[in-house]
């Protein structure tokens, strides 16, 4: 190999895989480089958690539905593979994110960010929380910031800053659907870190959401449409990258076990090829591939396997990762008697429900159901409560149709139910993850240059999040080949 030609072996198809190929080969090519890729997948097909299914006029997404539309990355890849013309936005008429309170729906009041109230009328208004619960929130504008940039959970700072009730009535529910975890022991600097960049500069929430710049890149549930998705479904994306990847080899149901170091003069195997290439990645067929450079974008759990012989993976074993289930159900529009007027409901997790949200996805989503048909989507699990994700499909329906008549009346049964698991799927920042991450990243420059780790469990668990993160990558990479 000469030196303006690498090996690079990507480690996982899922959308931070796909991504990642596409701007090694973008910004290798740029410095010089001729880029020889290869993706390898355990799993039989490509894109990881992204599943779309069209069935009877249906669009039904099994994985992620949407994605954040300030976060640009994902809407920037879509622009370079020209799907941009694909995106569609949320129904403009159905504005309106609906919270469970003791078994009745309540509109979230307008301007509400994770909880923090960025207009004071709404929120004083809202049946929500009580009202020594709101009074408890005004002592935002009095009680002493907190001037330490250490992490904190996002929880801690919510409940300290707001109240218990706020945290669990408003911002728990609100971060259900995104983190499916538990506010108290997720990392304010690994989600939210404006939040404490706020507290610290107006020494109060309330008082730097209302009259200071709003943090971008938050859940406000609020006028223009925060999300977005493709008219196909999200498997448009993946679609598009593997079509656009047509010279990269594209290789599933091949899972990497083992990544070595070599050192000049290895014996075995092809004595020019090992010569010329810094690592060696093992197959689960024990087949070796060759690589100069290699990009790990499994979870971090298979990561850790990969780079414990390496170096300290401590910053991978501390993310716990929580299994969901999405139960989508389609019934006739007829036999519906329920009036959709807003984009779905969220549920508490002190409401002990079977549901975590709910999405009235025909209404939120136009393209996603035929005029005389009506298409939900609900959620199960979240940490401490993931039992009922596992159990049998008929089981599993019927708690979640239990849920559907207590709280919306709905009697009907469904066309279909379509049933998804997503076991281990949610990444759960621990307090201190940015520092931790940071020095693992430290240590493989230092142990395995050229060796990357990143996904949604390193930088953001968005799919823009992953996308950036391989754009970001691979650009710095190749910028060093450059040099």
């Amino acid at each position: 190999m000469t030196r303006t030609s690498r090996r690079v072996v990507i480690i996982g198809g899922g959308l931070s895989g796909l991504s990642a190929a596409f701007y090694v080969r973008k910004y290798y090519k740029l410095a010089g480089v001729t880029a020889d890729i290869v993706i390898v997948e355990k799993d039989k097909a490509l894109g990881g958690k992204i599943e779309t299914l069209h069935r009877d006029g249906f669009v039904i997404e099994k994985g992620p539905d949407s994605f954040l539309a300030r976060k640009t990355a994902m809407s920037d890849l879509a622009k370079e593979l020209e799907l941009d013309h694909e995106l569609v936005t949320t129904n403009p008429n159905a504005k309106k994110t609906y919270i469970l309170q003791r078994d009745k729906l309540h509109p979230m009041p307008a301007g509400l960010v994770l909880g923090i109230p960025t207009e004071l009328k709404p929120f004083l208004k809202s049946g929500l929380v009580s009202f020594g619960g709101k009074m408890r929130a005004m002592m935002d504008f009095v009680l002493p910031p907190r001037r330490s940039t250490e992490d904190e959970s996002l929880g801690d700072l919510i409940e300290r800053r707001l109240g218990p009730e706020v945290l669990e009535n408003m911002t728990e529910p609100l971060l259900a659907g995104i983190y499916a975890g538990d506010m108290r022991k997720i990392s304010l600097q690994a989600t939210f870190p404006q939040f404490g960049e706020v507290e610290r500069q107006y020494g109060s929430l309330i008082r730097g959401m209302t009259t200071g710049r709003k943090p971008v890149e938050t859940h406000t549930g609020t006028k223009k449409s925060a999300f977005l998705t493709f008219r196909k479904g999200l498997q448009s994306l993946v679609h598009g990258l593997i079509h656009e990847l047509h010279d990269v080899e594209q290789r599933t149901e091949a899972a990497a076990v083992s990544i070595a170091a070599l050192k000049p003069g290895s014996s075995g195997g092809n004595a020019l090829e090992r010569g010329t290439s810094r690592y060696e990645v093992e197959l689960d067929n024990r087949e070796r591939l060759a690589a100069d450079d290699i990009y790990v974008t499994t979870p971090n759990f298979a990561a850790a396997e990969l780079l414990r012989p390496h170096v300290d993976v401590a910053a991978l074993d501390a993310v716990n990762y929580v299994s969901v289930a999405n139960v989508v159900l389609a019934f006739p529009k007829r036999e519906i008697n329920t009036e959709y007027d807003g984009s779905g409901f969220l549920v508490p997790r002190k409401e002990g429900r079977n549901i975590t949200a709910c999405t009235w996805t025909s209404t939120k989503w136009l393209h996603t159901s035929p005029d005389d048909k009506v298409l939900l989507r609900c959620y199960v699990g979240r940490a401490g409560d993931e039992q009922n994700v596992q159990l049998p499909d008929d089981a599993l329906e019927e708690l979640v149709r239990k849920d559907l008549r207590e709280i919306m009346g709905i009697t009907a049964k469904p066309l279909f139910t379509e049933i998804t698991r997503l076991t281990h799927s949610m990444p759960q920042y621990p307090v201190g993850h940015p520092a931790a991450i940071a020095r693992l990243r430290g240590a493989l420059e230092q142990v395995l240059p050229g060796v990357y780790a990143f996904g949604a469990g390193y930088d953001g668990i968005g799919m823009p999040d992953c996308i950036k993160q391989a754009k970001l990558i691979a650009e710095k990479a190749a910028g060093n080949l450059a040099e």
